[in-house]
């Protein structure tokens, strides 16, 4: 039988922290809870773990910081991120801060369940788990595996974000067609998302970065206005 999926969750109030670790645990998670950055840091050098469930707004370092640090540290973990704010601009800092999901608080905690699933499927999806086509498509320097979602550019593997993978697999399923906005969502980031989310518009942005020379003029990941985006390449296999 599989573990439990781990989940580790950073929130500076003891309440809501108690609140989540008995919701969770009892929904079959392995939860262990923290109120500052430092514990954080301690419990992930110690043990892996699946999911971070992380406050916008806490203590010295807040959510942003802690979220823009463990990425620079190369911490792949999916991230859910909290906070107390409903502007869609604290939205699109986190996910560009290296965030994968976003929560507002007062959430209903069926739904904090049912986004932490979503997180798990896709990297799930991303380390591997068949299912995908099994084609393989060239776009200038770069390679794409679909089977086996793996990126190369020449005869290096790059190792790229769960989230970046899924987008990139969600396009290459689909090479010089364009590839709707919704369509995106749904493959990508899950149906439970609402379709004008412009999360989907950050994960573009990012990829480009990784597989553009000049992101601001791609040549392989084109937006289709009106409709969503486009890969251009060549399937080779």
């Amino acid at each position: 039988m599989d573990r439990p999926a781990r989940i580790i969750v950073l929130d500076d109030e003891a309440e809501l922290r108690n609140m989540l670790q008995r919701f969770l645990s009892g929904h079959g998670f392995d939860v262990r809870v923290v109120e500052d950055s430092k514990r954080l840091n301690r419990y992930l050098q110690r043990e892996p773990y699946d999911v971070l469930v992380l406050d916008l707004m806490i203590g010295e370092e807040n959510g942003l910081e802690v979220c823009s640090r463990l990425r620079a540290e190369g911490h792949t973990l999916p991230i859910l991120m909290l906070t107390a704010k409903g502007d869609p601009l604290d939205r699109v800092i986190g996910l560009e801060t290296g965030a994968d999901d976003y929560l507002a608080k007062l959430f209903l905690p069926r739904e904090l369940v049912a986004r932490i699933n979503a997180l798990l499927r896709r990297q799930k999806i991303a380390s591997g788990d068949p299912g995908v086509a099994a084609q393989t498509v060239r776009f200038g320097e770069f390679t794409l595996d679909i089977g086996k979602l793996r990126l190369s550019r020449g005869a290096e593997a790059l190792d790229i974000h769960s989230a970046q993978m899924l987008l990139l697999v969600a396009l290459a399923s689909s090479p010089n067609r364009a590839v709707s906005r919704d369509n995106l969502i749904a493959r990508a980031r899950g149906r439970d998302h609402d379709a004008l989310d412009r999360s989907i518009d950050v994960q573009v942005l990012r990829l480009r970065q990784i597989v553009e020379a000049d992101p601001s003029k791609p040549r392989f990941i084109k937006t289709v206005w009106g409709v969503g985006y486009m890969l251009v390449g060549d399937v080779v296999s």
